[in-house]
């Protein structure tokens, strides 16, 4: 299950895009748009700008815009910086240590295969897609 902060990271992208603009939009815009309070998505966007997503600005004409084109995020990398690998299990996460049962494992198929999917799915869906559907 996702929280709220990789599903308001791309409420935040989503908007971001829909403006199409390249100005720097209020965060305080955003949250009224979104009906997200501001103090939170303040966290979440510190966040998208440490992760080269957004490019942020303080000052009169301060705010966020996107460091990239729509087309160019995947749904699956903005969910991963969030939330943290997407994986269905512990076993198969990148940096999770050799799992002793590993070998006779008659689940694991299951889960390399639904993990695939579930990767497949979120990188092959970009942020342009939900901007447009």
């Amino acid at each position: 299950m996702f929280s709220t902060k990789g599903r308001y990271a791309l409420r935040i992208m989503i908007d971001l895009a829909e403006q199409n603009s390249e100005e720097y939009m209020p965060l305080k815009d955003i949250a009224k748009r979104q009906g997200i309070s501001k103090k939170y998505l303040e966290l979440i966007a510190k966040e998208l700008v440490k992760g080269k997503f957004l490019i942020g600005t303080s000052g009169k004409h301060g705010g966020y815009k996107l460091s990239r084109s729509p087309e160019e995020y995947t749904v699956g990398e903005i969910i991963e910086l969030m939330e943290g690998t997407i994986t269905p299990v512990a076993c198969l996460a990148p940096d999770a240590e050799k799992c002793p049962r590993q070998d006779i494992c008659k689940t694991l198929p299951m889960w390399q295969e639904f993990g695939k999917l579930e990767r497949d799915f979120f990188y092959g869906k970009r942020l342009s897609d939900l901007v447009n559907n």
